[in-house]
């Protein structure tokens, strides 16, 4: 059996979210159905993890198992694309190791939030208009406090199926491009709406609502009420996800 990974891009506002699920398209269902036209027989996809419902992804990665090695790859690519709605993008496809899995051996993934505090006719799909002034210095002290915890229950969906709420967080900040602010967060793993409810735990702060010390105890709460409000879904990407150099090692015939 061989073993692909593949690499797409999806704009997610018309679809209920990456994973298949009964009450609406969903981005894995999209691509399932394009690979079973092509290779004509069901071809399962495992993503690297779930985006909700209107969240988009610049970097998805999904795997998929083939009996037969697959001579051109960028073939398939192409025709997937031809095949794909406009709002779905296959960027490339690679051969990996047997075991190799898209969501197991992730090593990292990052996500980026984008808001504006100004009226945008033209990007507003995309970004979130957050009223009034905020301050970013402060939000920015208050990202340094996550690097300080493991367990972020309290930015977790409720009632979900894990085993753990812990993760390491490398990276998060805010950095302005224009007048759009650009929150860039990056972990080991992430739990289920865990960015959208950090970003309006920050919202507070940068309101003046909540201190440094406040997001510590909110963290120790361990109670997703204690956290700010979780963030639309519009202004959120999936933008990259990494993996070990060595799954791709694959010995071809």
């Amino acid at each position: 059996m061989n073993r692909y990974f593949i690499y797409l891009a999806y704009n997610g506002g018309n679809y209920n979210g990456w994973q298949v699920q009964p009450n609406g398209m969903t981005v894995q269902q999209a691509l399932e159905e394009a690979l079973a036209t092509l290779l004509r027989k069901p071809v399962p996809v495992v993503g690297a993890g779930r985006t909700d419902a209107g969240v988009h992804a610049r970097t998805m990665v999904a795997h998929f198992d083939w009996e037969e090695p697959l001579a051109d790859l960028t073939f398939l690519a192409e025709k997937l694309n031809r095949v794909l709605p406009k709002d779905i993008a296959i960027n490339r496809i690679v051969p990996v190791r047997p075991g190799a899995h898209a969501r197991f051996d992730a090593t990292s993934r990052m996500y980026k939030y984008y808001i504006t505090t100004r009226k945008d006719p033209f990007n507003h799909e995309f970004v979130c208009k957050i009223p009034g002034q905020l301050n970013f210095e402060a939000m920015n002290q208050a990202c340094k406090v996550l690097f300080e915890y493991t367990d972020f229950t309290s930015f977790s969906k409720l009632h979900t199926d894990v085993k753990t709420n812990n993760c390491r967080i490398t990276q998060a900040i805010w950095e302005q491009q224009g007048h759009v602010w650009v929150f860039t967060i990056r972990a080991d793993r992430f739990l289920r709406n865990m960015v959208r409810a950090i970003v309006g735990t920050l919202l507070e702060v940068g309101r003046g609502k909540l201190t440094i010390e406040g997001v510590r105890r909110v963290i120790e709460a361990k109670d997703r009420c204690q956290a700010g409000t979780s963030v639309p879904g519009h202004a959120l990407f999936l933008e990259d996800v990494t993996y070990p150099g060595e799954i791709f090692n694959v010995i071809t015939n």
